[in-house]
């Protein structure tokens, strides 16, 4: 059994109708990342930023998770398996992974602004101004926005370096400290980069680049494991 470490982006949940985090135009759904991904941005117009976040959820509700996401789970049965993922949507989760870590939060979680220790699940994909935790306080996206510190990342870093097998699908490698995880998996026997548009970053010459959609990726890498 191998200690299989899977490192997903934005392109790993596109083939389930998600729009990738950030466009060619460098916008997110028509919106500059300033205006609703950002503290100061929930500060300045919170009702904006929740509206964005309604909507995401709304869309991620009616999305289902696609075979790679479904052939990462399956690889549970034969190995031993941790999804690191910058993705905030539950389609890893839904496929049947068991073993997820969200470096940037979860979409369909809500916690305190004032209490964050308070997170809560949604069970619909509506958060209103005026909803409140338990002590009282408002309600936020449970978003790593940027500015804000990562909070999983050491866990991500310290499970990075026990991988027999490192498998990167998706991500532009550009959102920091994220994308470092790359160099971190120096124990890795066999290191793999799936995407379609991708080069291989800076200090990652011995990761193997598969050129492919993240269903094909996934079925080509997996076949060979």
């Amino acid at each position: 059994m191998k200690n299989i470490v899977v490192f997903t982006g934005a392109g790993m949940s596109a083939e389930s109708g998600l729009k990738t985090f950030r466009d060619a135009d460098g916008l997110w759904e028509n919106h500059a990342i300033e205006e609703v991904a950002t503290p100061e941005a929930f500060q300045s117009n919170p009702e904006l930023v929740l509206r964005f976040y309604n909507e995401r959820r709304k869309q991620l509700m009616e999305c289902k998770p696609n075979d790679g996401h479904l052939a990462i789970a399956e690889l549970e049965k034969r190995h031993q398996v941790t999804v690191i993922t910058q993705n905030v949507d539950d389609l890893h989760e839904r496929a049947g992974s068991t073993n997820v870590i969200h470096l940037h939060g979860e979409l369909m979680k809500v916690r305190s602004t004032v209490h964050p220790e308070l997170i809560y699940t949604l069970q619909d994909w509506e958060l209103k101004w005026g909803d409140h935790c338990e002590k009282g306080f408002q309600l936020r996206p449970h978003i790593v926005w940027f500015g804000e510190q990562v909070p999983m990342m050491d866990k991500a870093i310290e499970i990075a370096q026990e991988a027999d097998v490192f498998i990167v699908i998706g991500t532009s490698l550009q959102v920091y400290p994220a994308a470092g995880l790359v160099h971190y998996a120096n124990k890795a026997t066999q290191k793999f980069l799936i995407d379609p548009k991708s080069e291989l970053p800076y200090g990652a010459n011995d990761f193997t680049l598969v050129r492919s959609t993240a269903t094909d990726g996934v079925r080509k890498v997996l076949a060979g494991i």
